[in-house]
């Protein structure tokens, strides 16, 4: 009896069994919808939180409903860089390696012209500026070992300032070199990209009306906000697919930056 092939099947294994990726900020928003495709796609999460330890707990119990003992949580200011190496310890111990960091967490608020202080300043380049680029150096040890990635949450006001947000624009602008001087300093052995999101979700900080909603989303090509999912798709492809991919900033804005 002549032997046949199996049946042709899309179907395929989680892409990422065995890796662990760390996610900063991941208790909320776009860093849990990152923490949910990661780890649908088999990777277990260290799950990072500064004040929402509340969030993460429930995070961590819905993950681990699907896959048990699959999340480590680990609360941190990234504001103290000295307690990284102490953090990437924690990490390793988790499952002896790390493959992938993405460097979500992010402080956003206004800063207006005039009225910026020393405190603000601090504050807004530690978490999208300084904290990623300390905690990717404490990181780069366990990510060589694996071949890994580092992906950052960019912006695209980084190129585009932000009315009355000079101070975040700025950090985000440091950020995106970040990204291209970390990818020089760190290959062959490490890709670093980013992604630069456009209107994903409205800010919980401050109160947008119907009338600047409206005003927005018609300056976007495609007509609508984009979603937390839209975010963690595009870096799940960098994580997984992208191998010859590196120092580049990928845009997820529905066109936004095609206009003035």
């Amino acid at each position: 009896m002549s032997q046949t092939s199996p049946p042709f099947s899309y179907i395929s294994p989680p892409a990422l069994d065995g890796r662990v990726a760390l996610i900063t900020g991941a208790a909320h928003r776009i860093g849990a919808a990152i923490a949910r495709t990661l780890h649908a796609a088999g990777a277990d999460i260290v799950l990072h939180y500064r004040r929402s330890e509340e969030a993460a707990q429930a995070l961590r119990r819905e993950l681990e409903r699907a896959r048990a003992d699959s999340v480590m949580l680990l609360g941190a200011d990234l504001g103290d860089c000295q307690a990284f190496p102490g953090l990437l310890a924690h990490v390793q111990a988790f499952r002896g390696r790390l493959d992938v960091l993405v460097n979500n967490a992010s402080s956003f608020y206004p800063t207006p012209f005039g009225q910026v202080s020393d405190e603000q300043w601090d504050d807004l380049f530690a978490s999208n500026l300084k904290g990623p680029f300390f905690l990717a150096q404490a990181a780069a040890p366990l990510l060589r070992a694996t071949s890994g990635c580092i992906i950052n949450l960019v912006d695209i006001h980084a190129e585009r300032p932000h009315k009355d947000h000079p101070v975040y624009s700025i950090a985000k602008a440091g950020n995106a070199m970040m990204v291209k001087a970390l990818a020089r300093e760190l290959g062959p052995s490490i890709r670093v990209n980013g992604i630069a999101p456009g209107i994903i979700l409205w800010p919980e900080s401050q109160e947008v009306s119907q009338s600047q909603k409206a005003d927005l989303l018609g300056r976007i090509a495609l007509g609508r906000a984009g979603s937390a999912a839209d975010i963690a798709r595009a870096l799940l492809f960098l994580v997984c697919e992208a191998d010859y991919i590196t120092g580049q900033i990928i845009t997820v804005d529905g066109g936004r930056t095609l206009q003035q």
